[in-house]
């Protein structure tokens, strides 16, 4: 776990984005059991429904599945379930502002293509 939490974020986001993280880094694999919302809440002294939120939404997105008096454990298919939503956010908040600028300066798809393997070398 992170030492500290970002003030200019809601915890729960963060506490989210910690786990998303370390299954994107194999750091937490499939099958294996994710921190408690009690042993994040001890961690970082917060209120363990905060950590309960965030744990949640990973649940509804079918990242982390309950064993009953056992504990979160994250899915087969998270780390895929993540990548496919990771791209989406990357092609909205990088891709067409990218795109649209490169409009703006007249930079046709070829050019913006030959430009993009260019940083490649």
């Amino acid at each position: 776990m992170k030492n500290a939490l970002d003030d200019n974020r809601p915890i729960f986001l963060q506490i989210k984005e910690h786990i998303e993280d370390s299954i994107m880094n194999d750091v937490i694999k499939p099958g294996e059991r994710v921190p408690s919302t009690n042993e994040f809440a001890t961690h970082y002294k917060i209120n363990p429904a905060t950590a309960a939120k965030g744990i949640n939404e990973l649940v509804a997105d079918e990242i982390l599945f309950k064993r009953r008096g056992v504990g979160m454990f994250v899915t087969e298919n998270a780390k895929g379930i993540l990548i496919e939503k990771r791209k989406k956010l990357f092609y909205e908040n990088f891709i067409q502002p990218l795109k649209a600028e490169a409009t703006k300066l007249q930079i046709d798809s070829e050019e913006l293509i030959e430009m993009v393997k260019r940083e490649e070398k």
